[in-house]
Parts: structure tokens; sequence; C-alpha cells
């Protein structure tokens, strides 16, 4: 009995994935390069993907939501701008160490800030399908910086 236990956990426990086995065959967006680490057919995860993106320098993605996912993108390197809203009409920036949290349905664009060096991100999403809807949006010729404000420490 033992022994089952130990075979089970041994192949069903905890997984690494190596860096150079992420797998590119994942939903895209045309500007970005998206690869899967977690997800239910490579690690068998039931509520959530997981993978990184990487943004050449002074590129953007186009213009695109998430269904009823939430996402979170974590810089690793690089100044990452991000547009969201309607017609992309607000904007603010993220540098390494930084987290972005775009709520479900939220239409939104990446762009590498920098016009030198590349953008690396890793994202998280609340499922383990990478659900990727594409949208084209005119959009505002100016968006509205917008600065986050933590709802718990106001100061």
């Amino acid at each position: 009995m033992t022994r089952d236990r130990d075979s089970k956990w041994k192949h069903e426990g905890v997984r690494v994935i190596p860096a150079d086995t992420l797998d590119p065959n994942t939903a895209q967006t045309p500007g970005m390069d998206r690869k899967a680490a977690i997800n239910l057919a490579r690690a068998g995860a039931q509520k959530l993907w997981a993978g990184t993106v990487a943004i050449h320098p002074n590129a953007k993605t186009g213009a695109h939501h998430h269904g009823a996912l939430e996402s979170v993108i974590y810089v690793v390197r690089g100044r990452a701008r991000i547009r969201w809203g309607e017609r992309l009409e607000f904007t603010a920036e993220a540098g390494p160490g930084d987290f972005i949290f775009v709520p479900p349905y939220v239409p939104h664009q990446e762009i590498n800030a920098s016009p030198t060096e590349p953008l690396e991100c890793v994202l998280v999403r609340s499922d383990n399908e990478a659900v990727v809807v594409n949208l084209d949006i005119a959009p505002a010729e100016v968006p509205e910086q917008v600065k986050w404000i933590d709802p718990i420490h106001k100061a």
C-alpha cells in the first residue's frame, strides 16, 4: 500500500516544468509570444493557466480580452505599458517586480514601452484554458494616465 501511495505522489504530486520545455502552441495575440508552462494538458492544473510572454522592443499587442478569466501579469524584465477600456482610453506602466491585474472581459493591450529592450513577463490566469478574444478597436488618440490607489492603504 505504501508503495502504491508513493508511486501516486511521484507522478501526480509536484511538477517542475523546465524553462526550455514551455509550449508555444497556445492562444496567441498579434505582437506577443505566449508559452504555456502550467495547464490541464501539461501539468493537470484544474483551476489555472500559467506561462510566459515576450514582447519585442517597441512592439505592442492587438487589443484583446480573456473572457471570464482573471489575469495576473508579473513583469520580470523591461517596461510594460498597458492600455485598457472600450477604446483603450486608459494607460499605466509597470516595471520589474510589478504586478498587473486584469479583470474578466476588460479590453486591453500590452505595450513594450522600451524601443531597445525586450519585455518579459509571467502570466497567470484563473482557468486552465488560455482564452484570448482578439478585438478590432479604434484606440483613443491620447489615453488617460491612471495611477493605482490602494483601497486598503489610501494614504
